[in-house]
Parts: structure tokens; sequence; C-alpha cells
């Protein structure tokens, strides 16, 4: 089964991120990408210098039209960068296709991707509705109110998150210090918890649009939560490690990579 995709985030112009790295993630793992683009970004690997937001009439109307005519397997989003944007994608969102909701704040450089009055407006709006959200740690801070300082707090803001009405979280370990990398995958049913060595690169960018996508994609093919992660998992770090070297900065990933769907990790 191929897996349609519906992409709701923003464009990254230097293509390492956001809606260009969600396109590519979606097609390396065999699913169909579909997108309705909530804002341009200028930025390159230095980072975002510019943001220019799409109306909101204008992203239900590209959410709608996809919806009605091909239909979605898995709806990802990405930057919803103010309550308005975050209200419009929901008015168009299927209540039976699952929701991958990548809690896009900041990015990478520090520029902020998401207004402060909208912190709120995810919780209480975006959250109840996602089947799965993957927060960085500096998000999960945000989103639980308190600091993550190990795996044991990772697990805490994952339960406090996972209360505000999600089916799951994907506590995102990448800004822990340390030679493992840990993330860990919170449900009702309980924590498994996903470990690999830390790869020491700078060319990290577009990391969580890219897990999220690719997350999208197993669950739009039919694959347990379980198993799309770890398939999401393990693409993210071959396309780390076969990184091109672009850019003076956070370089992008080689979203061009295979890997072979049935070689779960």
């Amino acid at each position: 089964m191929q897996g349609k995709v519906l992409i709701c985030a923003g464009s990254d112009s230097g293509g390492g991120a956001g809606i260009q790295a969600d396109i590519k993630t979606v097609t390396a793992l065999g699913g169909y990408a579909m997108t309705a683009i909530t804002a341009l970004t200028a930025q390159n690997t230095l980072g975002v210098q510019g943001v220019m937001p799409v109306p909101v009439d204008f992203i239900r109307q590209q959410m709608r039209l996809v919806l009605d005519d091909i239909g979605a397997d898995a709806i990802k989003t990405g930057m919803l960068q103010d309550s308005p944007t975050i209200e419009a994608v929901l008015a168009e969102l299927p209540r039976d296709v699952p929701l991958i909701a990548d809690p896009v704040m900041v990015a990478k450089g520090g520029h902020p991707l998401l207004h402060p009055e909208a912190i709120e407006t995810l919780k209480a709006r975006l959250i109840p509705a996602a089947a799965l959200v993957t927060p960085n740690l500096p998000e999960a801070e945000l989103l639980a109110g308190h600091a993550i300082a190990g795996e044991a707090d990772m697990e805490r803001a994952g339960r406090t998150i996972l209360a505000l009405g999600t089916g799951a979280v994907l506590m995102k370990g990448g800004h822990m210090e340390g030679a493992v990398l840990v993330d860990l995958l919170v449900t009702a049913a309980g924590t498994a918890r996903f470990e690999a060595p830390r790869i020491d690169t700078r060319h990290t960018h577009g990391t969580g649009c890219t897990l999220a996508s690719a997350i999208a994609t197993g669950l739009a093919q039919g694959m347990p939560l379980h198993d799309a992660v770890a398939r999401a998992r393990r693409y993210v770090r071959a396309a780390i490690q076969a990184a091109p070297g672009y850019g003076h900065g956070h370089g992008p990933l080689d979203h061009s990579i295979t890997v072979d769907p049935s070689r779960i990790p």
C-alpha cells in the first residue's frame, strides 16, 4: 500500500526542513505526498531570515480540495504559526484520518516559528486531535511546564502531554547530552524505549520534520505505531549519516537514501 499523506506545514527555501523535507521523506518511503502550505520562509542552513504567512482561507482551500478529490491516509502538521492557522487546519481535519502533530515552535537556529499566544491553542486544540505528538525536549518543556534533565523527566513530561488528550507522545531526546540518543514512545499502555549511538555532526537540519513525516507515512501504509516509529528512526539515522555536507550552518540530510520497509530494528 502506497499511503497518502497530507502535510500541513511551512516551506523551507533551503530545502532541508518543512514541506520540502516532508515531501522527500514521504516519497523516499514509498508514500504519496500532498501539501497545504501554511507559511513561506526565507532561510538557509544559517537560519530563518523571514516568514510570510499564508491566509487561513487559502490554507483551508488547499486542504479541502486535496481531501475531497484524493483523500488522505494520514495527516502531518508542522509549522502552524498562530492560533488562526491552527484553527483553520482543525476545521478541515477529517475525523477518521490519524493526525501526526510535530509541534514546531522554534527553528534550529533559534528563530521563533510559533506565536507565544498560540501555545495554549496548540495544547487545548491541536494536541487532543492528534494520534501522535512528536516534541523535541525544548518543545516538551513548554508543553509540560517543567524542565527536562534526564530520562525520568522525559517520561514524566510525556505523561503530562499525553494527559492533554493525544493518543501517544514521542519524546525525542536529541537535545539531551550523552553518547547514546534515547527517544521514548509514551502511550496509555506504557512506554517504549528506543536508543542508538549519537552521530557527531552539525548536519541535522530538518530531523524533526523528517521523523514526523516518516512516521506519518508508516501509519498511512498501515503499519502499527511502534513499527512506524522504529522505521522512521532508522530512516532519519541513515539520512543523517549520508548528509551531503551542504551549507555553512546546520546542513540538510540526504533524504534520497533507501530503507527496506521490512527491516524494523
